[in-house]
């Protein structure tokens, strides 16, 4: 195969979500597997709803990801390119001009269905004469233009070839069959340019090769190839994902502000595990652990995406992150441990990343142990903290020291178990789990410790 070219093409009308995301990363896989490009291109036509801030959040989305364009385009700065085409579909007899306001539309779609026929538009602005175009526009009305597509033919002795198939990357052979459409509008009454057109032309122009999608665009396919045709222009290969769905069965939007990439970003989601998880479910392949991208590139196989949509769980998410996490070297997470304020290094993220949910964990338990808490003590177990106490090990603290001191105390108290580990913690980190204590007593140190021991020993002097 040459060099692949795919795109991600969003609209900026918004935050990507997690199922955008999925796109994506499939389309950045394929590139990076065969050696080709990844085009980021914003379908930014629609004026009143696209914003520059939009664009530059996906961007950042992206990168947050670890997918790095190898080009940027705006659709709204190719305008000229779909005009010339639009116009050349005109000359051609292939875009025709439709005065039917949304209501004479309906009305249209409800005969043909009372009458048992598909509801698809019946070309009726075919048949009008210039002096009926003319009166239309005397009345206001500004057309909207059609497509015509290759679904049927007056002539009965015609042979029309009305199916168009292709062998889809993910679903393999695909065909849609155009007699079931209606002719799509490609130009608004206000010479606004709809998604079809301009997607066709930019394929075309920037040598796309592969497109790689949601399998709601099946249907659009279909007519994209005809469209091709008509430009007389080869047209890509084809791909067709399973879609995402929200724990409820609903399809992904925007709406769903709490799964987008910026929402997750916030909630202390890495990057690796969403696009791990995003990628992986729906698949024949585990939703597993990795370290990176490329060890999601070297996962990556279309033929292995169900067809059925996949169950987004964001608890799944969580659990995924946490695995990610306790298994993440230091040198990944050093800086943003910096950041947060964690000072202890790689021994501490060792002590402390088999048991943090996000990596803002890994600051909680800094805070526990540098920062005054409130000992969780109960009163029956104050006399028992105390002996510990006395028993404390002097310092230097190191890994041996938890051992040491606990076999003692379980000696001189006959206490065991949990029974001898659960007051200790409580009083110590002021929880009932987290992260092995003979890994956190160095970072304690003995004044805190003895300090947390003997926080109901009042009126006592410290050991």
């Amino acid at each position: 195969m040459a060099s692949p070219i795919v795109r991600f093409a969003p609209s900026p009308t918004g935050r990507i979500h997690a199922g955008n995301a999925r796109t994506a990363l499939y389309n950045w896989f394929f590139a990076q597997k065969e050696g080709g490009k990844f085009i980021l291109r914003f379908d930014d036509t629609d004026e009143a709803r696209s914003t520059r801030e939009f664009a530059d959040a996906i961007e950042e989305d992206l990168a947050w990801l670890g997918i790095s364009p190898n080009r940027i385009e705006r659709q709204s700065l190719r305008l000229a390119s779909y005009e010339e085409a639009a116009e050349g579909l005109k000359a051609a007899g292939l875009l025709y001009p439709c005065y039917e306001t949304p209501e004479e539309l309906e009305r249209q779609r409800k005969r043909r269905l009372g009458r048992g026929l598909p509801p698809v538009y019946d070309r009726r602005a075919l048949k009008l004469t210039d002096e009926e175009r003319a009166a239309f526009e005397a009345e206001g009305r500004q057309p909207h233009w059609r497509f015509l597509l290759p679904n049927f033919s007056d002539d009965p002795f015609a042979t029309v070839r009305t199916e168009r198939s292709w062998e889809d990357v993910f679903r393999g052979p695909q065909s849609v069959d155009l007699a079931s459409l209606s002719d799509p509008v490609l130009v608004r009454g206000d010479g606004t340019f709809l998604y079809t057109l301009p997607s066709v032309v930019d394929d075309r122009d920037m040598g796309v090769t592969h497109v790689l999608r949601g399998d709601d665009h099946v249907t659009n396919t279909g007519v994209q190839l005809a469209l091709f045709e008509a430009l007389q222009a080869t047209p890509p290969a084809f791909g067709h994902h399973n879609l995402l769905q929200t724990e409820a069965g609903e399809g992904f939007s925007k709406r769903y502000e709490s799964l987008s990439l910026a929402a997750l970003r916030r909630d202390g989601i890495e990057a690796v595990a969403l696009a791990a998880y995003a990628s992986l479910i729906g698949t024949g392949q585990s939703v597993q652990p990795v370290n990176d991208l490329a060890e999601l590139v070297a996962l990556f196989d279309p033929t292995k995406v169900n067809r059925a949509p996949a169950r987004f769980s964001v608890g799944e998410l969580k659990n995924l992150n946490s695995r990610i996490l306790a298994h993440l070297p230091y040198e990944v997470v050093s800086e943003r441990l910096e950041e947060a304020g964690v000072k202890g290094g790689e021994t501490f993220w060792h002590a402390v990343q088999g048991n943090i949910e996000k990596l803002a964990d890994a600051a909680f338990w800094w805070r526990v142990v540098r920062d005054p808490i409130e000992p969780a003590i109960e009163p029956e177990d104050a006399d028992f903290l105390r002996q510990a106490a006395e028993l404390l090990p002097e310092e230097p603290f190191d890994e041996t020291t938890w051992g040491t001191w606990t076999q003692a105390v379980k000696e001189k108290t006959g206490r065991r178990g949990k029974g001898l580990f659960l007051p200790l913690r409580r009083a110590l980190t002021g929880a009932t789990s987290g992260p092995e204590l003979r890994e956190l007593l160095p970072f304690l140190g003995r004044p805190n410790t003895l300090a947390r021991l003997c926080a109901p020993c009042s009126g006592t002097e410290t050991p």
